[in-house]
């Protein structure tokens, strides 16, 4: 699947441009436009319903807890931006001249959101089959390897390693949060011995936390 397939696809090819318009554009550029807040938000939706449902057909024995765990695995902000740069969404989007500057073509979050934004867009132009067809074309043809990943979550591993250490439980303070209440973004900050040992952002405070807490874990390691 590629992007120039994708955008001929599309019946009102509008929608396409809508789901690559960040709202920082639509400041340089008036109100002619509207950004794609509103199919993120309905992509979200669409995504999580699609990637629930396959998870129950698929693992009829797996409790509630497996499944939202290996849900999260798929529809987290650093795999969705994966399926982005595959399809290489960054070059697509508009942006202000700041945000471009800033690296939004390469922002992991932006790009996550920009997913979300292009399934509504799919959805809206053509339906759900379309829509479920997409999401399990890019982000469930691996599910596989998927299942086969460790589950423990990276707040988890952390948190047994440092005790291991004889240190302090990990402690999560918010850094700083940005955007719309529909579409916020977190940085979290993760404090070990009264040290910050690492941040990490996401669409959530928990995701923020399991990012800072996966980034801890890459120093401890290193460290041996």
């Amino acid at each position: 699947m590629n992007l120039e397939k994708i955008k001929k696809s599309f019946k009102n090819r509008k929608l396409f441009d809508t789901a690559m318009t960040h709202r920082s554009w639509l400041n340089e550029n008036g109100k002619g436009q509207e950004s794609n807040e509103r199919l993120e938000f309905l992509g979200d939706a669409v995504l999580e319903f699609v990637v629930s449902s396959f998870l129950y057909k698929l693992l009829p024995n797996k409790e509630e807890g497996f499944l939202t765990a290996i849900r999260a695995n798929i529809v987290n902000t650093e795999n969705l931006s994966l399926v982005a740069n595959k399809l290489d969404l960054g070059q697509e989007l508009f942006l202000s001249k700041g945000e471009e500057a800033g690296g939004g073509r390469n922002n992991t979050s932006l790009l996550a959101n920009t997913v979300e934004a292009l399934i509504g867009s799919i959805y809206i132009d053509r339906g759900p089959a379309a829509a479920k067809k997409f999401i399990e074309g890019l982000l469930l043809s691996d599910i596989d390897e998927k299942l086969n990943q460790p589950l423990k979550d990276p707040k988890s591993t952390l948190q047994e390693i440092v005790q291991a250490k004889g240190l302090s439980a990990p402690n999560y303070m918010v850094v700083s949060e940005s955007g719309p209440d529909h579409s916020k973004n977190f940085k979290v900050s993760v404090v070990i011995g009264n040290v910050e040992t690492a941040v990490g952002v996401g669409k959530s405070k928990s995701e923020a936390q399991q990012r800072a807490a996966a980034a801890a874990l890459v120093k401890f390691r290193d460290k041996g």
